[in-house]
C-alpha cells in the first residue's frame, strides 16, 4: 500500500479514538518514523501529508537529511548518545529520549536554541527499555531548570510489546498522571504539556489515554529493510 493510503487509515483510526474519549483529532501529531525504509519512502510520506519525520540514530538521521534538508520537522527518537549529540543539534526540532543528566549537559553545551524535549520514562520497568524510573522525574526536571537551550514539551514512553490491552492503558495511564503531576509544579522551561506515547501496535490505546503524538513505522511508512 502507499503511504497515503496507510494514513488515510491511520486518520480514520484516530478520528474514532477520540470520538470515543472525546478529543480533537486535531491535537494527534503523527510522526513518520523512518528508520526501515529508504529515502524515497520518506519523502513519500512529505507528499502524502506528513509533516513530521522521527529516526532512531544519528546516522540515518543525517542521510535523510542531507537528502530532504529542512523541510520535515526532524524529531530524534531513539536513544541518543551524547557524544553524537553534536552530529544531529542543529537539525532536530525535538528530542524524544532525555533521560540523563549527562545527556542534557550535552544538549545545553551545544545548542544555539531551545531544543523541545521530551523526558523519557520507563513506565513499565522492563531492563530492556531505556529512561528514567518514574519517581525520577520530577527531580530530573527540576535540575534542569537553569539550562536555557532544553525546554520539557512533555514525558515519553515505550510500552510493553503486548496484546494485553489492560497492560499497555495501565502503563499509558501512569505516565499522563505523571505528566499531570509534572505540570502542576509550574516549572519555568517544563510546560510539559505533551505526551508521545503511541507505535503502530498500539497507537488507537495512547490516544484514547491522552497521547498528543504518536510515533508510527510499520503501519504508516512499512519496513524495507
Amino acid at each position: 500500500m502507499t503511504v497515503r493510503d496507510n494514513l488515510a487509515i491511520i486518520r480514520e483510526n484516530i478520528e474514532a479514538a477520540c470520538q470515543r474519549v472525546g478529543r480533537n483529532p486535531a491535537d494527534i501529531r503523527i510522526v513518520a518514523v523512518t528508520k526501515y525504509v529508504s529515502v524515497e519512502r520518506a519523502r513519500e510520506a512529505l507528499e502524502a501529508g506528513i509533516t513530521d519525520l522521527g529516526e532512531n540514530r544519528d546516522d540515518g538521521l543525517l542521510k535523510k537529511y542531507e537528502a530532504l534538508g529542512a523541510e520535515p520537522t526532524w524529531h530524534f527518537i531513539g536513544t541518543l548518545q551524547s557524544r553524537k549529540v553534536k552530529n544531529i543539534i542543529d537539525k532536530v526540532d525535538y528530542i524524544h529520549s532525555l533521560d540523563r543528566m549527562s545527556l542534557a549537559k550535552e544538549i545545553e553545551k551545544r545548542a544555539t536554541k531551545r531544543v523541545k524535549c521530551f523526558v523519557q520514562v520507563n513506565v513499565s520497568g522492563e531492563a530492556t527499555k531505556h529512561g528514567l524510573a518514574k519517581e525520577e522525574v520530577i527531580p530530573f526536571i527540576q535540575q534542569l531548570q537553569d539550562f536555557s537551550h532544553i525546554e520539557v514539551i512533555g514525558l515519553m514512553t515505550m510500552a510493553p510489546y503486548t496484546d494485553d490491552e489492560s497492560i499497555l492503558r495501565t502503563c499509558f495511564r501512569q505516565l499522563k498522571l505523571l505528566q499531570e503531576n509534572v505540570q502542576a509544579l509550574h516549572i519555568p522551561n517544563a510546560p510539559c504539556m505533551e505526551l508521545s506515547m503511541g507505535m503502530s501496535n498500539d497507537y488507537v490505546i495512547a490516544i484514547e489515554e491522552g497521547a498528543t503524538f504518536i510515533r508510527l513505522g510499520t503501519s504508516l511508512v512499512g519496513k524495507e529493510f
